[in-house]
């Protein structure tokens, strides 16, 4: 098994090559596991590669199991519900240490600890896309393409959620849903009673026909605390994959309601906005605080990509300088921190490029003054990782300690090979299963040097 969600298999060998060890070109196929005999059929074929799915399971691996979702196998949300849970874990187990030892060169000493999550219905935030025309629908995206699936549940997305997912298919099939609504996004709140809405629209959007949909939607479920309607592509909700590259947001041309959830946890109540990027699953929230931020303290700390606070709040430091480019998670982090943190609006690269310099960075963000190093530094990119220039940036600090909180195996052993070239050793790893059923996997790694 392969990051990504497929199985990696191999053509037999063209017996005109060359060298009769050499293996044969490599093929992709969803929806199969480790071990498995498989009767399959070529669908693309690449000079380096091939892609093909499997027909008929001829020998099942002994952790196959019923998938439970109706749209498995077509819908490109999940990848694993044909395997047993446990097993979900060792693949991810397995990939993440794979990967680190191809790409970073890391032999780990000690075993990756695992944090599993319910399997099932602990997504607290869930995007679908949504099609006026010809006919309504919403959904999401079909595997490996952009068109739309219609799917009316989703049983990784909390009961909240799926009780407005219902809701929003009453009213489209009833003919509310005004055109210019591409995108509808549903976040929950910790106990799954309140909901903040955000709906991305074009830019002829109207809006008395925008308010209309909204308000029945609100009269339909009192859950529904707040809705938002951004205008010309919405916000992209800020997640692991769509954090805004600049500060420049789109227009909020609709606020009804609430513009903000209070979610709980055992650390701290946190202000969330529409548009700010918060984790997405409601089980782990407070067992990914734990892990990230659980026994260390000091006199400094520095937490990078902070989004609205998340890690800041829960660390037993003097003083805390949190980082964060969005504008609309810096206000949330601001609101958020405690009174020992300051929050500076600015990416991650351009605070370290003058950390320890008097001066600004972004709007209205005055960097702090001080030549003292970090006693210990948390990041948490998006999927693409530090990237050379931020990881370099960040040796520079030469703080004893760095935490990162990585969504990606590969870009986290990219970002490894500098951290690890520099000086810094791993001490712990721990998987955090915040994605079930899905390829994707949260990782901490906890560096010292």
């Amino acid at each position: 098994m392969i990051y990504g969600g497929d199985g990696l298999a191999r053509l037999p060998l063209d017996s005109r090559a060359d060298e009769p060890h050499t293996r044969g070109k490599a093929v992709f196929l969803p929806f199969v596991l480790t071990g498995e005999k498989v009767d399959a059929t070529l669908t693309e074929q690449k000079p380096g590669f091939a892609r093909a799915i499997a027909e008929a399971i001829i020998e099942p691996s002994p952790h196959r199991i019923p998938h439970a979702c109706p749209y498995f196998g077509r819908c490109g949300g999940c990848h694993y519900q044909h395997s047993t849970y446990d097993h979900q874990l060792e693949i991810k187990k397995e990939i993440l240490r794979e990967t680190l030892r191809r790409t970073a060169k890391l032999e780990l000493k000690n075993e990756i600890e695992v944090h599993p999550s319910p399997p099932w219905n602990y997504r607290n935030r869930s995007r679908l896309q949504v099609q006026t025309q010809p006919s309504f629908a919403v959904g999401y995206f079909k595997l490996a393409s952009h068109d739309l699936l219609p799917v009316e549940q989703c049983p990784i997305s909390s009961p909240l959620i799926n009780h407005a997912i219902a809701a929003l298919w009453q009213s489209g099939r009833n003919g509310k849903v005004p055109e210019g609504v591409h995108k509808i996004e549903f976040f929950a709140n910790a106990h799954d009673t309140q909901l903040l809405i955000e709906l991305s629209c074009s830019a002829d959007a109207r809006r008395a026909a925008v308010r209309s949909f909204a308000e029945e939607l609100r009269a339909a479920m009192p859950q529904i605390a707040g809705i938002a309607a951004f205008r010309a592509g919405g916000p992209g909700h800020e997640g692991r994959n769509h954090r805004a590259a600049t500060n420049a947001a789109p227009e909020n041309f609709l606020t009804l309601g609430e513009s903000h959830l209070t979610y709980h946890t055992q650390a701290a109540n946190y202000r969330v906005s529409a548009g700010s990027f918060f984790q997405t699953n409601r089980y782990l929230t407070d067992e990914l605080v734990k892990v990230v931020t659980g026994g260390r303290s000091g006199n400094l700390a520095l937490d990078l990509y902070s989004g609205v606070g998340l890690f800041s709040t829960a660390l037993r430091f003097n003083h805390i300088i949190s980082v964060e480019s969005s504008q609309t998670s810096s206000g949330d982090l601001s609101y958020n921190l405690p009174s020992n943190g300051q929050a500076v609006q600015a990416t991650a690269e351009q605070y370290l490029a003058r950390a320890g310099t008097p001066g600004r960075v972004g709007k209205g963000a005055v960097l702090p003054i001080t030549a003292e190093a970090p006693d210990l530094v948390v990041v948490d990119p998006p999927r693409s990782g530090l990237g050379e220039r931020v990881a370099r940036l960040l040796v520079n600090l030469r703080a004893p300690h760095i935490t990162y909180v990585s969504c990606d195996p590969a870009t986290l052993a990219r970002d490894l090979v500098y951290l690890l070239a520099a000086g810094y050793r791993v001490d712990e790893l721990q998987l955090v299963d915040l994605f079930p059923q899905t390829y994707h996997l949260e990782s901490v790694v906890h560096l010292s040097r």
